[in-house]
């Protein structure tokens, strides 16, 4: 079984599986119609100087996720 980690931990380069989505309120709704949900595919293209926004390739979109945001979506790496 592989290992399951939060977004946020997910390395350059490295592509995992949405397992579950514990955001709140509107980011939540966001990032559901933005195609975060869970059984998709995921894999982090770009981080930012700080490391804070991180972008992220869903189904053909490049999209980027503050770290806040991204801390709260559990992710199993392929």
């Amino acid at each position: 079984m592989n290992q399951k980690i939060t977004l946020n931990n997910l390395k350059i380069g490295k592509i995992a599986k949405i397992i579950e989505i514990h955001n709140t309120g509107s980011i939540r709704r966001r990032l559901l119609d933005m195609g975060f949900l869970p059984g998709t595919e995921i894999q982090a293209v770009l981080a930012s100087p700080f490391h804070d926004p991180i972008a992220y390739q869903v189904r053909n979109a490049t999209i980027a996720i503050r770290k806040c945001d991204s801390k709260d979506i559990i992710v199993e790496e392929l």
